[in-house]
């Protein structure tokens, strides 16, 4: 299945009938809180299976996914999927090594926030995007608000950095 920027994989609240192998591109997921808030809090790239959440038992989408860039995705019937875990012993290594991986991941992220300043902050986000972004600007992949949410930091320092960078 293919998606293009701006197309949505699943949205928060769905029941998640398929799980998805990410194949290619770049997803990000983001919440929409009860005060209105919205917040990127993920994002999703290649060789991962989604939503986490629901890799062993299903639940509904904790957010929206919406393609970053031209993106391929395996889908999976979640029953299908669930019915394999039980049925194959090996599926659980499988799942935990994916879950490995996610963690590892976050942990990566939560680095980068404790980094000195904003300024180099912004640096380890670019180079992490750029290893999967095939030459796309940071700025043509999220907005400046997203950027200030993966980095911690304000729209305005953002747009600051930017400035400054130029």
């Amino acid at each position: 299945m293919i998606l293009h920027k701006g197309e949505v994989l699943f949205r928060q609240g769905d029941s998640c009938e398929f799980l998805y192998k990410v194949k290619s591109g770049l997803f990000k997921v983001t919440r929409l809180h009860e005060n209105g808030n919205m917040v990127l809090f993920n994002i999703l790239y290649p060789g991962e299976m989604v939503p986490h959440h629901s890799l062993i038992s299903p639940k509904e989408a904790h957010g929206t996914a919406v393609a970053m860039m031209k993106s391929e995705v395996e889908a999976v019937p979640s029953a299908e999927w669930y019915q394999r875990v039980r049925d194959e012993p090996g599926r659980a290594m499988e799942i935990a090594v994916l879950l490995q991986e996610k963690v590892r991941f976050m942990q990566t992220r939560l680095d980068h926030l404790t980094v000195g300043t904003p300024a180099e902050r912004m640096e380890l986000l670019t180079r992490w995007f750029n290893d999967y972004s095939h030459g796309a600007a940071l700025t043509e992949l999220l907005t400046q608000e997203e950027i200030g949410q993966l980095i911690g930091v304000r729209r305005e320092t953002v747009n600051r950095l930017l400035r400054t960078a130029e």
